[in-house]
């Protein structure tokens, strides 16, 4: 079965508008877990603009699935990562003023920098997944960086969905495949939703994991934290 895992960066953007403590994200957490959700997922950034250092700090110990932390592995992030010892951690390419994630390292050129991190995560115990385009070299390179898994940026697959799913999803179909010949775990994440992860999730069933966040929260504003976790989980059945 594909876990869900939901990041809760957007809960954090929320209650950093106002300052204080509402919403409380460690209760979404809680409660995310609570409706069905396997994992937990947050991204802190440099500038602390929604989950900060301290947040992945005191969320850890209320976990009681799959913690994973993604980020761009700059020295703090590293030092915050062996601290908290999650789960799982994804590293992502980010530049310190990027908005959002929008796409996957080049596993080749950074083949030496990735391999230093990865082994130093993996000691520490680590599941390390590495953020690549739906590209079979980057798989591959993902691979030869020594990572326990990839996540496919899935940015491209939602906005080519309405258009021409079948297209969209094609070179998804081909790295998704790749991963698993060579023994990679397999995960995704970028704008999937409600319209567009079911006919994902039906053509690459394998996936181990979907990360998921600005749609599931705008969802939830509308039909409920426990209704959106749960239809979310239907679609990945």
């Amino acid at each position: 079965m594909t876990r869900l895992s939901v990041n809760i960066n957007k809960i954090a953007t929320l209650r950093n508008a106002r300052g204080g403590n509402n919403p409380d994200v460690f209760s979404v957490a809680r409660d995310a877990e609570n409706f069905g959700a396997q994992g937990i997922t947050v991204h802190p950034r440099p500038d602390e603009r929604h989950i900060r250092y301290q947040d992945v700090r005191d969320i850890r110990p209320i976990i009681t699935t799959e913690f994973n932390i993604e980020g761009n592995p700059i020295d703090s992030f590293v030092q915050l990562v062996l601290e908290v010892v999650p789960t799982q951690v994804t590293l992502v390419p980010d530049g310190h003023d990027q908005l959002t994630s929008n796409h996957g390292w080049d596993t080749i050129e950074h083949q030496t920098f990735l391999t230093d991190i990865c082994k130093e995560f993996r000691q520490a115990g680590i599941r390390t997944s590495i953020f690549v385009d739906p590209d079979v070299c980057m798989v591959e390179g993902a691979k030869a960086c020594g990572a326990d898994c990839v996540e496919l940026y899935t940015e491209p697959y939602a906005s080519g969905y309405t258009a021409n799913r079948e297209v969209a999803i094609a070179p998804f179909i081909a790295a998704a495949k790749t991963a698993r010949e060579i023994g990679l775990g397999l995960n995704a994440g970028h704008d999937l939703s409600l319209d567009n992860l079911h006919y994902y999730h039906q053509h690459i069933p394998w996936t181990d994991e979907v990360s998921i966040g600005h749609a599931l929260i705008c969802d939830a504003l509308y039909m409920g934290l426990r209704e959106t976790i749960k239809l979310y989980l239907q679609a990945l059945r």
